[in-house]
């Protein structure tokens, strides 16, 4: 069974700077957040959510997440979430 992935942008109101993700639960998964119970973002949140795409499955949505991370652009993210999506093709 394929679950839906959703990806998903964060904004740091501590730094100001974007935290991509994907899950299958975002509701979950920006409260694990916001507790400090992910690694990566412990020490900088809380956190807003300021985008989010569903994707047909986890597996999907992971390497859409790879692919944004691999941009390393601030001013890329600020485009998706000025546009509200994500415009690559997925397979």
């Amino acid at each position: 069974m394929n679950e839906q992935g959703i990806v998903y942008i964060l904004r740091s109101l501590k730094t100001d700077k974007f935290y991509v993700g994907s899950t299958n639960n975002l509701t979950r998964r920006l409260e694990e957040h916001n507790r400090g119970h992910s690694t990566y973002t412990r020490d900088t949140g809380p956190y807003e959510l300021v985008f989010s795409q569903g994707y047909p499955s986890l597996t999907v949505a992971r390497r859409i997440e790879q692919w944004l991370k691999a941009q390393k652009s601030a001013k890329f993210l600020e485009r998706i979430i000025e546009e509200g999506e994500i415009k690559k093709k997925v397979s």
